[in-house]
């Protein structure tokens, strides 16, 4: 059992040796690499080098008119910033601050899968394969999933660019490819997508009040509006963008509740007030940088 766990590189460590620090740093970034350039790519150019339909990222969101085809300048907007922020998370791995060293390995395995699996991805989106690229989103989905609920509590410059933001875009572009691969734009099709979009309420209201998490507020909440935007110039008479416009709306004012501080007579805060365990998984989520 120990053997196992020293080989599986998703168990919880609370330090890593040089050998291992390394292999992230390499493997890190050589993932990271591969989503950017292969997302930059394929938002400016299609493929040239298969037999199914091949566009551009967001030639197949405006090819295929569904009830969660999304706003493109507000989700490109939204994986520009994510990018940032993720630089601030690789550099962590280069610090001389041990702690943070540690912080930032202890979620590497997990990024690095999160990565390949983007990659694959947009690989497969861009390309028509919208089976195979759904696929690919449930299992990031598992892995960013079970990346939260053992990291709840990590620091921001880990929790944002690592955990929350990308998980919240996996979740809406489950929708988004997922409309897209059962080809959803007949009525039926439309009407289910009424209700399945209240989901996404659900599921930010899950993290806002199980974790009081107003990074996964915010990030849907953003989503949600590339929602709405991308609905309402598609189609004006229609609820699907009214409703992605009140879901957001909500999810950003409980996030405003949640973040801002003072707002109950006391500051909102995800750190522990005694007994810390020492333990990196259980460290203060975003009182510390």
């Amino acid at each position: 059992m120990e053997r196992l766990h020293q080989i599986n590189p998703f168990s919880k460590r609370d330090s890593h040796n040089a050998n291992s620090i390394i292999a992230y740093k390499v493997l890190t970034i050589v993932s990271w690499l591969l989503v950017v350039l292969s997302s930059v790519y394929y938002t400016f150019d299609a493929p040239r080098d298969d037999v199914y339909a091949r566009r551009t990222i967001w030639g197949q969101n405006r090819h295929y008119h569904t009830a969660f085809a999304l706003n493109s300048l507000i989700a490109s907007i939204y994986w520009i910033v994510l990018f940032v922020l993720q630089v601030g998370y690789v550099w962590h791995l280069f610090s001389t601050n041990l702690e943070y060293v540690n912080a930032a390995a202890s979620v590497g395995s997990h990024f690095i899968a999160n990565n390949l699996l983007q990659f694959a991805f947009v690989m497969l989106f861009v390309r028509s394969h919208f089976i195979w690229a759904e696929i690919i989103l449930i299992i990031n989905f598992f892995n960013l999933s079970s990346l939260y609920f053992r990291h709840p509590t990590y620091p921001r410059f880990i929790h944002i660019p690592v955990v929350s933001g990308p998980l919240a875009w996996t979740f809406i572009a489950i929708y988004w490819n997922g409309a897209i691969m059962v080809n959803a734009h007949t009525l039926p099709a439309r009407i289910l997508a009424n209700i399945a979009i209240w989901g996404i309420l659900v599921y930010a209201l899950f993290f806002l009040t199980a974790y009081k998490d107003y990074t996964m507020g915010f990030a849907l909440a953003t989503l949600t509006a590339s929602l709405g935007v991308g609905q309402f110039l598609r189609q004006v008479i229609a609820f699907q963008w009214i409703f992605a416009f009140t879901i957001m709306a909500t999810i950003f004012v409980c996030t405003l509740v949640i973040a801002a501080p003072g707002i109950f007579g006391k500051e909102i805060s995800f750190r522990r007030e005694a007994g810390v365990p020492a333990d990196q998984e259980r460290a203060p989520l975003l009182d510390d940088n």
